[in-house]
Protein backbone atom coordinates (compact mmCIF):
# COMPACT_ATOMS: atom_id res chain seq x y z
CA UNK A 1 0.00 0.00 0.00
CA UNK A 2 1.37 3.41 -0.94
CA UNK A 3 2.17 5.78 1.89
CA UNK A 4 -0.31 8.33 0.50
CA UNK A 5 -3.08 5.72 0.43
CA UNK A 6 -2.21 4.52 3.93
CA UNK A 7 -2.43 8.09 5.20
CA UNK A 8 -5.79 8.49 3.44
CA UNK A 9 -7.18 5.45 5.30
CA UNK A 10 -5.92 6.81 8.62
CA UNK A 11 -7.38 10.24 7.88
CA UNK A 12 -10.70 8.60 6.92
CA UNK A 13 -11.07 7.47 10.53
CA UNK A 14 -10.80 11.16 11.53
CA UNK A 15 -8.52 10.53 14.52
CA UNK A 16 -8.94 14.08 15.81
CA UNK A 17 -12.60 13.35 16.56
CA UNK A 18 -12.10 9.98 18.30
CA UNK A 19 -11.81 11.47 21.81
CA UNK A 20 -15.57 12.06 21.48
CA UNK A 21 -16.10 8.29 21.72
CA UNK A 22 -13.23 7.41 24.08
CA UNK A 23 -13.62 10.13 26.73
CA UNK A 24 -17.23 9.29 27.75
CA UNK A 25 -16.31 5.64 28.26
CA UNK A 26 -13.26 6.56 30.34
CA UNK A 27 -15.32 8.96 32.45
CA UNK A 28 -18.12 6.44 33.02
CA UNK A 29 -15.57 3.80 34.03
CA UNK A 30 -14.03 6.30 36.45
CA UNK A 31 -17.46 6.79 38.03
CA UNK A 32 -17.81 3.01 38.33
CA UNK A 33 -14.36 2.80 39.90
CA UNK A 34 -15.20 5.63 42.30
CA UNK A 35 -18.39 3.78 43.30
CA UNK A 36 -16.41 0.58 43.79
CA UNK A 37 -18.02 -1.38 40.97
CA UNK A 38 -15.62 -1.29 37.99
CA UNK A 39 -15.67 -4.23 35.58
CA UNK A 40 -12.56 -3.85 33.47
CA UNK A 41 -13.54 -6.40 30.84
CA UNK A 42 -16.80 -4.57 30.17
CA UNK A 43 -15.00 -1.22 30.15
CA UNK A 44 -12.53 -2.38 27.51
CA UNK A 45 -15.32 -3.78 25.33
CA UNK A 46 -17.27 -0.52 25.67
CA UNK A 47 -14.20 1.44 24.60
CA UNK A 48 -13.56 -0.75 21.57
CA UNK A 49 -17.23 -0.69 20.58
CA UNK A 50 -17.46 3.09 20.88
CA UNK A 51 -14.32 3.75 18.86
CA UNK A 52 -15.19 1.24 16.13
CA UNK A 53 -18.75 2.58 15.82
CA UNK A 54 -17.44 6.12 15.45
CA UNK A 55 -14.84 5.08 12.87
CA UNK A 56 -17.59 3.32 10.90
CA UNK A 57 -19.71 6.47 11.08
CA UNK A 58 -16.79 8.66 10.01
CA UNK A 59 -15.98 6.42 7.05
CA UNK A 60 -19.65 6.24 6.13
CA UNK A 61 -19.80 10.04 6.24
CA UNK A 62 -16.86 10.19 3.81
CA UNK A 63 -18.61 7.80 1.42
CA UNK A 64 -22.19 9.09 1.64
CA UNK A 65 -21.26 12.78 1.54
CA UNK A 66 -19.38 12.05 -1.68
CA UNK A 67 -22.39 10.22 -3.11
CA UNK A 68 -24.71 13.09 -2.17
CA UNK A 69 -22.34 15.78 -3.44
CA UNK A 70 -21.56 17.14 0.01
CA UNK A 71 -17.79 16.89 -0.43
CA UNK A 72 -16.08 18.52 -3.39
CA UNK A 73 -12.54 19.41 -4.41
CA UNK A 74 -13.29 22.93 -3.13
CA UNK A 75 -13.57 21.68 0.45
CA UNK A 76 -12.07 24.03 3.06
CA UNK A 77 -11.49 21.31 5.65
CA UNK A 78 -9.13 18.35 5.35
CA UNK A 79 -9.64 16.61 2.00
CA UNK A 80 -11.83 13.53 2.15
CA UNK A 81 -10.42 10.24 0.92
CA UNK A 82 -13.12 9.35 -1.62
CA UNK A 83 -13.53 12.73 -3.29
CA UNK A 84 -9.74 13.04 -3.57
CA UNK A 85 -9.59 9.76 -5.48
CA UNK A 86 -7.16 8.16 -3.02
CA UNK A 87 -9.77 5.56 -1.99
CA UNK A 88 -12.47 4.26 -4.30
CA UNK A 89 -16.13 4.60 -3.23
CA UNK A 90 -16.53 0.81 -3.28
CA UNK A 91 -13.49 0.27 -1.05
CA UNK A 92 -14.73 2.89 1.42
CA UNK A 93 -18.20 1.34 1.57
CA UNK A 94 -16.76 -2.14 2.16
CA UNK A 95 -14.45 -0.80 4.88
CA UNK A 96 -17.34 1.05 6.52
CA UNK A 97 -19.48 -2.08 6.68
CA UNK A 98 -16.53 -4.20 7.87
CA UNK A 99 -15.73 -1.82 10.74
CA UNK A 100 -19.41 -1.61 11.67
CA UNK A 101 -19.60 -5.43 11.69
CA UNK A 102 -16.52 -5.54 13.93
CA UNK A 103 -18.20 -3.06 16.30
CA UNK A 104 -21.31 -5.26 16.44
CA UNK A 105 -19.21 -8.34 17.24
CA UNK A 106 -17.49 -6.49 20.08
CA UNK A 107 -20.88 -5.24 21.27
CA UNK A 108 -22.21 -8.78 21.52
CA UNK A 109 -19.54 -9.43 24.13
CA UNK A 110 -21.25 -6.88 26.37
CA UNK A 111 -24.33 -9.11 26.59
CA UNK A 112 -22.35 -11.24 29.05
CA UNK A 113 -22.10 -8.26 31.40
CA UNK A 114 -25.32 -6.34 30.81
CA UNK A 115 -27.82 -8.91 29.57
CA UNK A 116 -29.73 -9.42 26.35
CA UNK A 117 -31.51 -6.08 26.77
CA UNK A 118 -28.31 -4.45 25.46
CA UNK A 119 -28.87 -5.91 21.98
CA UNK A 120 -31.57 -3.35 21.02
CA UNK A 121 -29.31 -0.58 22.34
CA UNK A 122 -26.42 -1.81 20.21
CA UNK A 123 -28.67 -2.18 17.18
CA UNK A 124 -29.90 1.40 17.53
CA UNK A 125 -26.30 2.65 17.83
CA UNK A 126 -25.28 0.75 14.69
CA UNK A 127 -28.35 2.01 12.82
CA UNK A 128 -27.75 5.64 13.70
CA UNK A 129 -24.03 5.36 12.95
CA UNK A 130 -25.13 4.94 9.33
CA UNK A 131 -28.29 7.09 9.48
CA UNK A 132 -26.11 10.06 10.39
CA UNK A 133 -25.04 10.31 6.72
CA UNK A 134 -26.99 7.63 4.84
CA UNK A 135 -30.55 6.84 3.91
CA UNK A 136 -33.38 8.97 2.54
CA UNK A 137 -33.17 11.37 5.52
CA UNK A 138 -29.51 11.67 6.61
CA UNK A 139 -29.54 13.29 10.04
CA UNK A 140 -26.42 15.41 9.46
CA UNK A 141 -28.05 17.13 6.49
CA UNK A 142 -31.22 18.18 8.30
CA UNK A 143 -29.99 19.93 11.43
CA UNK A 144 -30.14 16.80 13.58
CA UNK A 145 -26.44 16.04 13.81
CA UNK A 146 -26.08 17.91 17.10
CA UNK A 147 -29.00 16.04 18.68
CA UNK A 148 -27.57 12.72 17.48
CA UNK A 149 -24.14 13.51 18.90
CA UNK A 150 -25.64 14.57 22.24
CA UNK A 151 -27.65 11.35 22.56
CA UNK A 152 -25.04 8.84 21.41
CA UNK A 153 -21.78 10.41 22.61
CA UNK A 154 -23.31 11.70 25.81
CA UNK A 155 -26.43 10.04 27.20
CA UNK A 156 -25.96 6.55 25.79
CA UNK A 157 -22.16 6.33 25.93
CA UNK A 158 -21.81 7.41 29.55
CA UNK A 159 -24.95 5.90 31.09
CA UNK A 160 -24.70 2.50 29.44
CA UNK A 161 -20.95 2.17 30.01
CA UNK A 162 -21.69 2.69 33.69
CA UNK A 163 -24.70 0.35 33.54
CA UNK A 164 -22.81 -2.66 32.17
CA UNK A 165 -20.39 -2.32 35.08
CA UNK A 166 -22.69 -1.31 37.94
CA UNK A 167 -26.01 -2.79 36.78
CA UNK A 168 -27.84 0.45 37.49
CA UNK A 169 -28.14 4.13 36.57
CA UNK A 170 -27.36 7.06 38.88
CA UNK A 171 -28.07 10.79 38.86
CA UNK A 172 -24.38 11.89 39.00
CA UNK A 173 -23.60 9.69 36.00
CA UNK A 174 -26.63 11.03 34.14
CA UNK A 175 -25.47 14.61 34.76
CA UNK A 176 -22.00 13.64 33.54
CA UNK A 177 -23.57 12.22 30.39
CA UNK A 178 -25.09 15.64 29.69
CA UNK A 179 -21.66 17.22 30.15
CA UNK A 180 -20.07 14.84 27.67
CA UNK A 181 -22.94 15.26 25.26
CA UNK A 182 -22.55 19.04 25.03
CA UNK A 183 -18.75 18.86 24.82
CA UNK A 184 -19.04 16.35 21.98
CA UNK A 185 -21.43 18.72 20.22
CA UNK A 186 -18.63 21.30 20.30
CA UNK A 187 -16.48 19.10 18.06
CA UNK A 188 -19.29 18.97 15.50
CA UNK A 189 -19.92 22.70 15.84
CA UNK A 190 -16.33 23.51 14.88
CA UNK A 191 -16.58 21.29 11.82
CA UNK A 192 -19.88 22.86 10.70
CA UNK A 193 -18.73 26.38 11.63
CA UNK A 194 -15.80 26.00 9.26
CA UNK A 195 -17.87 24.43 6.45
CA UNK A 196 -20.92 26.72 6.63
CA UNK A 197 -20.72 28.10 3.07
CA UNK A 198 -19.89 24.74 1.52
CA UNK A 199 -22.71 23.04 3.45
CA UNK A 200 -25.19 25.71 2.42
CA UNK A 201 -24.17 25.34 -1.24
CA UNK A 202 -24.83 21.59 -1.09
CA UNK A 203 -28.14 22.08 0.73
CA UNK A 204 -26.79 20.55 3.93
CA UNK A 205 -28.81 22.31 6.63
CA UNK A 206 -26.64 22.07 9.73
CA UNK A 207 -27.54 24.18 12.74
CA UNK A 208 -24.74 26.58 11.75
CA UNK A 209 -26.27 27.00 8.29
CA UNK A 210 -29.73 27.44 9.82
CA UNK A 211 -28.82 29.89 12.61
CA UNK A 212 -25.45 31.36 11.66
CA UNK A 213 -21.93 31.47 13.04
CA UNK A 214 -22.66 33.85 15.92
CA UNK A 215 -25.28 31.44 17.26
CA UNK A 216 -22.89 28.51 16.85
CA UNK A 217 -19.95 30.21 18.58
CA UNK A 218 -22.16 31.34 21.49
CA UNK A 219 -23.51 27.79 21.82
CA UNK A 220 -19.94 26.48 21.76
CA UNK A 221 -18.96 28.80 24.61
CA UNK A 222 -22.01 28.00 26.74
CA UNK A 223 -21.50 24.25 26.36
CA UNK A 224 -18.24 24.48 28.30
CA UNK A 225 -19.99 26.14 31.24
CA UNK A 226 -22.88 23.65 31.08
CA UNK A 227 -20.39 20.78 31.30
CA UNK A 228 -18.79 22.27 34.41
CA UNK A 229 -22.18 22.89 36.05
CA UNK A 230 -23.35 19.33 35.33
CA UNK A 231 -20.28 17.95 37.10
CA UNK A 232 -20.59 20.51 39.92
CA UNK A 233 -20.65 17.91 42.74
CA UNK A 234 -17.15 16.80 41.76
CA UNK A 235 -15.69 20.26 42.11
CA UNK A 236 -17.24 20.96 45.53
CA UNK A 237 -14.78 18.97 47.54
CA UNK A 238 -12.79 19.93 50.61
CA UNK A 239 -9.52 20.24 48.73
CA UNK A 240 -8.51 23.61 47.25
CA UNK A 241 -6.87 21.69 44.40
CA UNK A 242 -10.24 20.28 43.36
CA UNK A 243 -11.91 23.70 43.51
CA UNK A 244 -9.54 25.18 40.93
CA UNK A 245 -9.80 22.28 38.47
CA UNK A 246 -12.88 23.59 36.61
CA UNK A 247 -11.17 26.98 36.32
CA UNK A 248 -8.29 25.30 34.51
CA UNK A 249 -10.69 23.74 32.03
CA UNK A 250 -12.71 26.92 31.49
CA UNK A 251 -9.56 28.94 30.85
CA UNK A 252 -8.58 26.51 28.09
CA UNK A 253 -12.13 26.41 26.76
CA UNK A 254 -12.47 30.20 26.58
CA UNK A 255 -9.08 30.47 24.87
CA UNK A 256 -10.20 28.00 22.19
CA UNK A 257 -13.49 29.87 21.79
CA UNK A 258 -11.64 33.13 21.15
CA UNK A 259 -9.56 31.44 18.46
CA UNK A 260 -12.69 29.96 16.92
CA UNK A 261 -14.28 33.39 16.53
CA UNK A 262 -11.12 35.06 15.22
CA UNK A 263 -10.21 32.56 12.48
CA UNK A 264 -11.85 31.49 9.25
CA UNK A 265 -11.59 28.93 6.48
CA UNK A 266 -8.70 26.47 6.65
CA UNK A 267 -7.33 28.33 9.67
CA UNK A 268 -10.09 26.66 11.69
CA UNK A 269 -8.81 23.12 11.05
CA UNK A 270 -6.52 23.07 14.13
CA UNK A 271 -9.43 24.24 16.31
CA UNK A 272 -11.11 20.88 15.73
CA UNK A 273 -8.12 19.14 17.30
CA UNK A 274 -7.95 21.69 20.13
CA UNK A 275 -11.63 21.13 20.92
CA UNK A 276 -11.10 17.36 21.06
CA UNK A 277 -8.05 17.95 23.26
CA UNK A 278 -10.17 20.09 25.57
CA UNK A 279 -12.49 17.11 25.98
CA UNK A 280 -9.52 15.01 27.05
CA UNK A 281 -8.43 17.72 29.48
CA UNK A 282 -11.93 17.81 30.95
CA UNK A 283 -11.83 14.04 31.42
CA UNK A 284 -8.41 14.19 33.09
CA UNK A 285 -9.67 16.87 35.46
CA UNK A 286 -12.77 14.80 36.27
CA UNK A 287 -10.54 11.86 37.16
CA UNK A 288 -8.30 14.13 39.24
CA UNK A 289 -11.31 15.46 41.17
CA UNK A 290 -12.62 11.96 41.86
CA UNK A 291 -9.35 10.63 43.19
CA UNK A 292 -7.83 13.82 44.58
CA UNK A 293 -7.32 12.42 48.08
CA UNK A 294 -5.53 9.36 46.73
CA UNK A 295 -3.35 11.50 44.47
CA UNK A 296 -2.44 13.82 47.34
CA UNK A 297 -1.51 10.82 49.48
CA UNK A 298 0.71 9.42 46.70
CA UNK A 299 2.41 12.79 46.27
CA UNK A 300 3.09 13.00 49.99
CA UNK A 301 4.63 9.56 49.96
CA UNK A 302 6.82 10.45 46.97
CA UNK A 303 7.88 13.83 48.32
Amino acid sequence: MKQETRKAWIDATRPRTLPASAAPVVAATAYAWYDGVPVWGAAILCLLFAILAQIASNMGNDYFDYKKGGDTDQRVGPQRAVVSGLISPRAMLIATLAVLAAACCVGLGLVYYGGWQLIPVGAVIALFAMAYSAGPYPLSRYGLGDVTVFIFFGLIAVNFTYYVQAGTFTLPVFLASIAYGVLSINILLVNNYRDMEEDAASNKRTTVVLFGRRFASTWYLLNGFVAVLCTYPLWCRESLLVCILPCIYLAKHISTYKKLTSLQGAELNPILGKTSFNLLIFTLLVLTAMFANELILILRLIL
